[in-house]
């Protein structure tokens, strides 16, 4: 039986999940050359600097790629302002005959202009196979593409009643390793894990992904009155890893220069009442390149994060686990929404088992869609 469009898509998928945390501000790309129902060259994007998924794929395939079919997930792109030639070039010179994408590249720069020059070309252009999977793959880029804002998931390990620490602070570890392990995961798949100073006085984390080949992402802490501690391993370890601290006008300038001198990175943003603005630091923080943030913060931070409406994704592993007090720490703090008809909203919920634990993940409905928030 010969294989359809829809499975040699699902291979260029696959291909580009390969890239996974490796290729930011880049998206994730694969892609597939088939000739006679037979692959004759595939590929996926690396990294930034490195040659994308469809160059690698014709390369591999030749001159046997005259003729063919080339599959991709992104609309190739067309235009110069990148560190590689452009893929409709190599494209047009190898010959390929038609080409399947899953979805039109957001990018300002390409958006259709790539499908609308291959078909000038007369080359065979369809879209949208597997746009949906398509998209959800590479949330984290089309966010930033299209706002030059990061994509922010807020991620918590919670017990069944909805707490992250005792009211002493104890919280290790209320998850199984199989969620932690999960966890070191997702600090490798983004460019910045964020935390509140309360966190760091508690518990004094690493924020790192300790895990064999895994990257480490850039450590950022809100500090409105800079209390870290100079000792604290966010400010030991920046030969590991970047640390930023996100401070105000109040901070002692004297504790900068040293924190400083130590190759700590340090940024004065405005505040109201000692709180900083999430939205003026994530338009600096994009404006820097920095694409996706995962929210490890207390419930504090979980709750302003929430409140301000920038969360894109909340992940929260959940322990069979009861602390039984209202003293216990919870995992999102601060005043609680109005009526039941406010309550922020969870879509494309997934629940799963994760070890001894569940997972339950899904999108914030964003204002104005329906629903209540």
């Amino acid at each position: 039986m010969p294989k359809t469009d829809l499975y040699y898509m699902q291979r260029a998928l696959r291909l580009a999940r390969k890239g996974r945390g490796k290729t930011s501000p880049n998206p994730m790309v694969g892609a597939v050359v088939v000739k006679n129902g037979a692959v004759v060259g595939e590929g996926f994007h690396p990294g930034p600097g490195a040659p994308h998924a469809e160059a690698i794929a014709l390369s591999k395939a030749g001159k046997r790629a005259k003729g063919a079919t080339l599959y991709t997930n992104l609309e190739p792109c067309c235009h110069t302002e990148k560190r590689t030639p452009p893929c409709i070039e190599a494209i047009l010179e190898s010959g390929i005959r038609r080409v399947v994408a899953a979805m039109t590249d957001p990018n300002p720069l390409v958006a259709g202009r790539g499908f609308d020059l291959l078909r000038k070309a007369g080359v065979e252009v369809r879209e949208g196979v597997l746009r949906e999977e398509a998209e959800r793959l590479n949330e984290i880029f089309i966010k930033y593409i299209t706002t030059q804002k990061p994509f922010v998931i807020l991620k918590a390990a919670t017990t069944l009643d909805g707490r992250i620490a005792t009211a002493t602070g104890s919280s290790r570890w209320i998850t199984g390793e199989a969620a932690r392990g999960e966890v070191h995961r997702l600090r490798s798949e983004v460019d910045a894990v964020l935390v509140g100073i309360g966190t760091v006085l508690a518990d004094d984390p690493m924020l790192t992904a300790r895990r064999p080949g895994m990257k480490n992402p850039t450590r950022i802490v809100l500090d409105p009155h800079l209390k870290i501690p100079l000792k604290a391993k966010l400010v030991a370890s920046v030969s590991e890893a970047t640390t930023l601290l996100v401070t105000t006008a109040s901070a002692p300038s004297e504790k900068i220069r040293t924190l400083e001198k130590r190759g700590v990175r340090v940024a004065l943003l405005p505040h109201a009442k000692g709180k900083i603005s999430f939205e003026l630091l994530f338009e600096r923080l994009g404006k820097e390149g920095i694409t996706s943030v995962l929210i490890e913060g207390g419930g504090i931070v979980n709750g302003m994060a929430l409140r301000a409406g920038v969360v894109d994704k909340a992940i929260f592993y959940v322990a069979p686990k009861l602390l039984c007090g209202e003293d216990a720490r919870s995992a999102v703090a601060g005043k609680s929404v109005p009526s039941l008809d406010d309550a922020l909203i969870l879509e494309e919920v997934r629940i799963r088992k994760v070890g001894g634990d569940l997972c339950i993940e899904g999108y914030l409905q964003k204002r104005g869609t329906g629903g209540g928030s």
